[in-house]
């Protein structure tokens, strides 16, 4: 494993081994604070560790010059020190490390297995796609149009006609779906693909935020009726909603978008929304769309019924993206680094030998080892920092900056007392524990950390919620970087107006959704934006 920390003890020899020269390592951490540069601290300490290309250079210069909140190529601070990513020679693209995809694989890991308990079945469709079909749905791809590429040479040749890279897949799959259902005993029809998509996106590209290719599953499926359709919506809303709260420790309000936001071509689109407080900034977290039949129809899919009629198909898609993994590093992360939930730490623990001078070395070392194996047999992922050209402060830094939740020190006084320390990376605290309570005790400990990340992450939210009812109230709000919560009319109009009516350089202010469930809206209360009668109550805000 490699290793990092900042310098309390020494590598020592005596007793069992040889004393080893202990290189002098600048200490490591974050050269910005979260809470003064957010931007800075997410993602600008690349800029004197990388080369940078011309390009980046000149687009960081212009973003600057913007003096907006969004968190462009802003810094190698937490997702690059932390090794998640590392920056790409194309803008807008990041090489996701073992680090990010591991915390990926244990997402994809619980997904897979839920959505297979309601049958969905494993496809994978090309990445490819025709001008004429992907411009077969006219609402969808003008949604889409902006973000599209397009592949328009091979080698020196010109093709006889351009080829798009999906940044969906449903006109890729929709034509086979068609020529796969033709009876009710095709019905439902479900699948889901682990794949990557291309959205050429253009404005301040962010790692996993806004990245121009990045990983996703994408749900496609069609049943017989609406009821099976709006059913499935909300079956996999909660799953989302679980992937948040339950993993990531990301408190998430579940709702439905509004006709404006809504997935292009679809019926409706429900989501699940998270909140930034640093920035003041909503984040769609994952989106239930029901399609409901404009595709079928687009695509002629029909279905023969038992009555021997034939019916248009009723369809959702759903996805959920590497973004996820963003939202929480925004989330938890602090002025050391990542602070990773344990249900998605790639390593829970970590254990970091402690050799004073003329300490038994080789006892101690065979404590490490014996403790990592008791974890790893008990089904902890845990592993053992044995380098010993590392200080171990040095090595205690760097497993903060990964957020490594559990770091386990054993040193004589531990050897001799048959006990180890613990040390929690989300608050710090520091305990002793014998050795014959290690698993249930570390057990305990990760169960904590795990409550504790989400129930800190809702109280920080809910802290920035904010009910207003007039439109000085809203923009009071919105520029004190809030989660408004507002009586709305439920008009298209007005909502185009206020966007238009908050456009600046920070972004215009937007619906997130109108969340399930609904605080009681007393009659004659009136719409915040227009004045007309209100409807129902909606989060507002800026968001990413």
């Amino acid at each position: 494993m490699s290793s990092g920390g900042k310098g309390s003890g020494k590598a020592g020899g005596g007793g069992g081994g040889k004393k080893k020269e202990v290189k002098k390592e600048t200490k490591l951490g974050m050269a910005y604070k979260k809470d003064d540069n957010f931007g800075e601290w997410y993602s600008e300490a690349l800029m004197p560790s990388v080369t940078i290309s011309f390009v980046h250079s000149i687009a960081y210069i212009l973003v600057k010059r913007l003096n907006s909140c969004s968190v462009f190529f802003s810094s190698l601070q937490v997702v690059v020190n932390s090794e998640m990513i590392e920056y790409y020679d194309i803008s807008g693209c990041y090489i996701l490390r073992p680090w990010a995809m591991e915390i990926w694989e244990l997402l994809k890991e619980f997904f897979d297995a839920e959505i297979k308990k309601l049958k969905l079945k494993p496809y994978y469709f090309p990445l490819f796609v025709t001008e004429n079909v992907l411009q077969k749905e006219k609402d969808h791809i003008e949604g889409f149009a902006p973000e599209v590429a397009w592949v328009t040479k091979s080698g020196k040749s010109e093709l006889e006609a351009p080829i798009a890279i999906r940044p969906t897949s449903e006109t890729v799959m929709y034509p086979y779906f068609s020529k796969w259902i033709r009876s009710h005993r095709d019905l439902p029809l479900r699948c889901n693909q682990w794949c990557n998509v291309v959205r050429w996106e253009f404005s301040n590209p962010t790692p996993f935020i806004r990245s121009r290719e990045f990983l996703w599953q994408e749900g496609h499926t069609a049943f017989a009726t609406k009821e099976e359709a709006d059913e499935e919506v909300l079956q996999i809303l909660e799953l989302y909603r679980r992937i948040y709260e339950e993993f990531l420790a990301v408190p998430v309000s579940k709702g439905r978008k509004s006709e404006m936001e809504k997935f292009a071509g679809g019926l409706y689109t429900t989501s699940v929304e998270a909140f930034i407080p640093n920035t003041g900034r909503g984040i769609q977290g994952a989106t239930s769309h029901c399609l409901g039949q404009n595709f079928a129809k687009m695509f002629d899919i029909t279905f023969e019924n038992e009555k021997g009629s034939r019916e248009m198909v009723w369809q959702n898609s759903w996805a959920y993206t590497t973004r996820s993994i963003g939202v929480m590093v925004m989330t938890h992360g602090d002025d050391k680094g990542l602070v990773l939930p344990p249900r998605i730490a790639p390593l829970q623990v970590i254990v970091i030998p402690v050799p004073y001078k003329d300490a038994d070395t080789t006892a101690i070392k065979g404590a490490c080892e014996s403790t990592v194996y008791t974890l790893n047999e008990s089904g902890f992922r845990a592993d053992l920092d044995t380098r010993e050209n590392y200080s171990p402060g040095w090595k205690y830094s760097h497993w903060e900056m990964k957020g490594v939740p559990l770091r386990i020190e054993i040193g004589p006084k531990d050897l001799a007392n048959k006990q180890v320390r613990v040390v929690r990376r989300d608050n710090g605290a520091k305990v002793d524990i014998p050795v014959d309570n290690l698993v249930e005790e570390v057990k305990r400990l990760l169960g904590e950390i795990q409550e504790n990340l989400l129930k800190t992450a809702k109280e920080k939210r809910d802290a920035c919620i904010e009910v207003i009812h007039t439109w000085d109230e809203f923009t009071t709000a919105l520029n004190n970087k809030r989660l408004i919560l507002a009586p709305w009319c439920d008009e298209e109009e007005v909502e185009k107006d206020v966007k238009a009516r908050t456009k600046g350089e920070l972004g215009a202010a937007k619906t997130l959704c109108t969340p399930f469930e609904q605080p009681e809206l007393p009659e004659g209360t009136l719409c915040f934006a227009s004045g007309k009668p209100a409807k129902k109550w909606s989060f507002w805000g800026r968001s990413y």
